[in-house]
């Protein structure tokens, strides 16, 4: 960090700290507790320190006793020390008992913000369903889920057997099927008569077994 730059975080200013009062500060291994009033201490300490606002350092010091580590540090009887690292006055019971409380909340809202963002990650992986498929999972793809698609039947070629006068085909006039019946087999094409009574001859690969004929 630039000399003339201000610190930007609570952590780099806890950082600082710990490396200006290493007696005091610390920011790993066990906290000691600060002598009540140290925020003046180190506004008079500082105040020419131009990468470091009162307001920078407040917030520092606020975020520095909240965490685990230091409210682990405040018990009755501890000696809280100076920037000096000199012991001074001892923990007080009431001190100790709302140092406590604060870990227990701070523990407890850490552990409900960690459900939280396991439900999320649940959530974010689980099948999106179909209502009105029930628990079956939906396609993302735009199509319907469900029931299954029908199996295309292919039309059957007419066997020898078949290939006889009264047969009902489906005969392919122009681009769709039209029903018919077989009229007459020559060698020069069946013929057949269409439902509109219309008689044409068409060559056997144009016809094919009707439904209602199919095994």
């Amino acid at each position: 960090m630039d000399s003339s730059e201000k610190f930007s975080s609570s952590k780099e200013v806890i950082a600082f700290l710990a490396e200006s009062f290493p007696s005091c500060f610390s920011i790993e291994g066990e906290a000691k507790p600060l002598k009540i009033g140290i925020f003046q201490e180190l506004a008079e300490a500082l105040k020419e320190e131009s990468r470091l606002s009162k307001t920078t350092l407040r917030a520092a010091l606020r975020h520095y006793t909240s965490s685990w580590r230091y409210l682990y540090s405040v018990k009755e009887g501890v000696a809280r020390v100076d920037l000096q690292g000199n012991e001074g006055d001892l923990v007080e019971k009431e001190h100790a008992d709302h140092a406590l409380l604060q870990l227990k909340e701070s523990k407890q809202k850490a552990s409900e913000r960690r459900k939280q963002a396991n439900n999320k990650q649940k959530f974010a992986k689980a099948p999106v369903t179909n209502k009105k498929n029930g628990d079956k999972p939906a396609k993302l793809n735009g199509t319907s889920t469900g029931k299954p698609k029908p199996t295309k039947v292919i039309p059957q070629k007419l066997t020898a057997e078949q290939l006889i006068s009264g047969t009902e085909v489906t005969v392919k006039v122009g681009k769709a099927p039209m029903p018919a019946v077989i009229t007459e087999v020559g060698k020069d094409g069946v013929q057949v008569q269409l439902q509109s009574g219309m008689q044409i001859r068409v060559t056997e690969d144009k016809l094919r077994l009707a439904k209602a004929k199919r095994s």
